[in-house]
């Protein structure tokens, strides 16, 4: 299996894009991306494309949602749908491809309008459907992993809304993030309520956005640049949609799972992964998932962010970005971006929000929903400075 390599990464601006297509988000990502390939690359250069959406606005029900805004046509592509987790699992996708010698060179790209559908996931929790979450609403499942993790560890309300202040602290920073303010614990638990205990900045936004990843493997990569990021792990797991067996509420065991797989790949544990882009859709998502991919123990996840440990001045720097709380979540598009930011981290690339212990390890994390079932799928992927 050969090794492989981000060579380039490319995103627009997050946020509440009527003003621009589908097509025309895909487009600017895309090329985006390609400018953003240290030693040039031409579309003629690339093999492959794996293409991640949910097609949420219903734009794009094939490969041929990418093929269009790029030009790419007459080559192999894949569109990849996997819940929230369909960015990553592109991109993951993708790697895997490259690894077996199916292409030198691959484009993953992620896009999701949000804001364009009439119905788009809301309708899905709609009370016309109310079998199908069995009458709870998405920010009611979340609510019953804060209340559960409250009352099973202690974990104070105080704790929970601090993931959402350290990440609105570093999505005012990040230029792509579509919510760009601070906020303090006293403003998440005043903010309207939405669910028991989650309050409308515990959430996070409705947004339109696109990214693209250009990787390649170890036989070309010095055709494109002398400062790769190599991928070193990957991780794919899902778990039953009944609820009956979801481990106390409290967790997410196919995130577990995934990690799992991940760290033996990288030859890493969770102890050597200096920075982080995790799911957060909800603050108590973010707190569970430190727990889950064994930041620290389970339980002490309220405890790990009020030490400021994931602060962008912490130890271990989780969501710089500012996260999907405030930079938002296009679905397919979530998890590609995701890895573009751990990509920049590693290069030294991160700007305002380059978090500051030179990390060698970065951590790319998504959990999707399943059957209505919170979790039942995530995906993790590790990229390095070193090669594997």
């Amino acid at each position: 299996m050969r090794d492989v390599a981000v060579v380039g990464a490319g995103m627009i601006d997050f946020g509440e894009l009527f003003e621009q297509s589908f097509d025309d988000m895909a487009e600017r990502a895309y090329l985006n991306a390609l400018d953003d390939v240290d030693k040039e690359i031409s579309s003629d250069d690339i093999d492959a494309a794996w293409f991640g959406t949910l097609d949420i606005a219903e734009n794009a029900s094939s490969g041929l949602g990418l093929s269009h805004p790029t030009g790419l046509f007459e080559m192999p592509v894949t569109r990849v749908e996997n819940a929230c987790a369909t960015g990553s699992t592109a991109f993951r996708s993708a790697v895997e491809a490259v690894r077996a010698g199916s292409a030198d060179v691959a484009l993953v790209l992620g896009a999701e309008k949000m804001r364009d559908s009439a119905g788009g996931l809301i309708e899905g929790a709609s009370l016309e459907q109310v079998w199908r979450g069995r009458g709870v609403t998405m920010p009611a499942f979340f609510g019953l992993r804060a209340t559960r993790h409250m009352e099973a560890y202690g974990t104070t309300r105080e704790q929970v809304a601090e993931v959402s202040v350290k990440n609105h602290e570093n999505g005012a920073k990040y230029p792509h993030a579509h919510y760009r303010f601070t906020c303090s614990v006293e403003d998440v638990v005043d903010s309207p309520q939405v669910t028991y205990p989650l309050n409308l900045y515990d959430c996070c936004p409705v947004t339109d956005g696109a990214a693209a990843t250009v990787i390649v493997s170890e036989d070309v990569v010095d055709e494109y640049t002398d400062d790769p990021v190599w991928v070193a792990g990957s991780g794919l797991a899902t778990d039953t949609f009944q609820r009956g067996k979801d481990e106390s509420l409290a967790g997410f065991p196919a995130t577990r799972q995934a990690a799992e797989q991940a760290y033996e790949e990288a030859g890493i544990t969770a102890d050597d992964v200096d920075v982080a882009e995790v799911h957060d859709c909800f603050t108590i998502t973010e707190l569970v998932t430190y727990e889950d991919l064994g930041f620290c123990e389970t339980g002490e996840g309220g405890a790990f962010v009020e030490s400021g440990t994931p602060h962008l001045d912490g130890e271990k720097p989780v969501n710089p970005s500012g996260g999907l709380l405030a930079k938002g979540h296009p679905i397919g598009a979530t998890g590609v971006a995701q890895v573009n930011e751990i990509y920049e981290q590693l290069r030294g690339e991160a700007g305002a929000v380059q978090v500051e212990n030179d990390p060698e390890y970065g951590l790319q994390h998504n959990i999707g929903i399943g059957r209505d079932a919170t979790g039942s799928v995530s995906c993790i992927n590790v990229l390095s400075k070193h090669r594997p």
